[in-house]
């Protein structure tokens, strides 16, 4: 009985704050703030920190699996909540259907910025010093401490490049934080109609609120993590650009094309046949 009054006092601190006006019209100004100033915390971060470095748990089991993680939670929390209303799968799985267009962003993203570095980047092997002091054709000099760079083949791909364990010199964008702040935004969307479907007094038992902590953790956790690399792992101007581009993929989504109303194309706003009839009684049969 305790720990049920715990769960509902925190979850319904929780849905207060991301189902606030406030917070769901300056979030994605907030997070842009971070992509574009936190750069900047790299000069106080230790570069010995447990975070500074990338083989870290949090990296390794969260972070290259961010887009797994963000189905699973914000999947089962959105499916169990609006099939908890009206016993509708078709209504569930049109919710559902948004998680689906938003990995195809993420799929499409990633084949198009592998197709941008194939064929503006190039294939480097580093070399120690030059012969005779002299620097030999198509071999560069980067600055101060760079390695030596012995331009190879032109046609190589960035995969077979590295797979080589040599370097690959191109046009980047860091796929990293196009993903945290594309999963930021998403679960601040799916999870904010949750706050105005307690108000008005919507069924709400220990399952649904639990997975509403955990997408709550999560997105706690995205914000972290983008922290960190934006900290100790700065990349300007490629995180910006990822970021920017996450930002951007979220505005033509949710305030763009699923403004347009629930139809065959379109499945909708979060809470479109939620909210209206959340407080109504269900009709017994």
């Amino acid at each position: 009985m305790f720990l049920n009054s715990v769960l509902v006092a925190v979850t319904n601190l929780a849905a207060g704050l991301l189902g606030n006006a406030s917070f769901r019209r300056h979030f994605h100004l907030v997070l842009s703030g971070l992509v574009l100033f936190g750069p900047a915390l790299s000069l106080w971060v230790s570069q010995y920190s447990i975070f500074a470095n990338k083989s870290h748990y949090l990296y390794r089991k969260f972070l290259r699996s961010g887009w797994g993680w963000t189905c699973i939670f914000v999947g089962s929390f959105v499916f169990l909540l609006y099939f908890s209303v009206q016993r509708s799968l078709a209504l569930s799985l049109r919710h559902l259907s948004r998680l689906a267009t938003a990995g195809l962003l993420w799929v499409g993203f990633r084949r198009a910025l592998s197709l941008l570095e194939n064929a503006t980047g190039s294939c480097y092997k580093p070399l120690s010093a030059s012969v005779g002091g002299q620097l030999p054709q198509g071999l560069t000099g980067g600055g101060a401490g760079q390695p030596l760079l012995l331009l190879l083949r032109e046609g190589e791909t960035k995969t077979s490049c590295l797979k080589s364990g040599m370097l690959w010199r191109g046009y980047e964008v860091s796929e990293d934080a196009f993903l945290l702040c594309l999963c930021c935004l998403l679960l601040a969307e799916e999870t904010a109609v949750f706050g105005p479907y307690l108000a008005l007094g919507g069924v709400s038992g220990a399952p649904l609120r639990l997975l509403f902590l955990f997408c709550v953790f999560l997105l706690g956790l995205w914000v972290f993590l983008l922290l960190c690399l934006l900290a100790h792992f700065p990349q300007f101007p490629t995180q910006l650009l990822g970021g920017a581009l996450g930002c951007l993929g979220w505005r033509s989504l949710y305030q763009g094309w699923y403004r347009l109303g629930p139809s065959w194309y379109c499945p909708g706003r979060p809470g479109v046949g939620l909210l209206t009839t959340a407080g109504k009684p269900r009709q017994n049969t």
